[in-house]
């Protein structure tokens, strides 16, 4: 990642959460770099390089924020089932 500009990073990682739709954490976890560059990135900067595609990772980021709430509590019972399984 470090001989690639800005630019093409933002890009690349736009069409990484397109492709997968995976979150902000999936992609920086997947690329080696921090939520926070990825936010901006995916954010801010492709807003001004590539309109259509912030667009379209836009309505993924969307889909992923209103399900974050679903996700937490799936993996809150997941713990206190495993918790329970293991006292038992």
């Amino acid at each position: 990642m470090k001989n690639i500009s800005i630019e093409e990073r933002a890009v690349m990682l736009a069409r990484y959460i397109i492709d997968t739709k995976d979150t902000v954490r999936g992609a920086a976890k997947q690329f080696g770099i921090s939520k926070s560059t990825v936010h901006k990135d995916v954010s801010q900067r492709l807003m001004k390089i590539n309109m259509p595609l912030f667009l379209e990772v836009r309505k993924i980021l969307d889909e992923n924020k209103a399900e974050r709430h679903i996700r937490g509590g799936m993996a809150t019972k997941l713990k206190y089932t495993e918790q329970k399984n293991k006292v038992s």
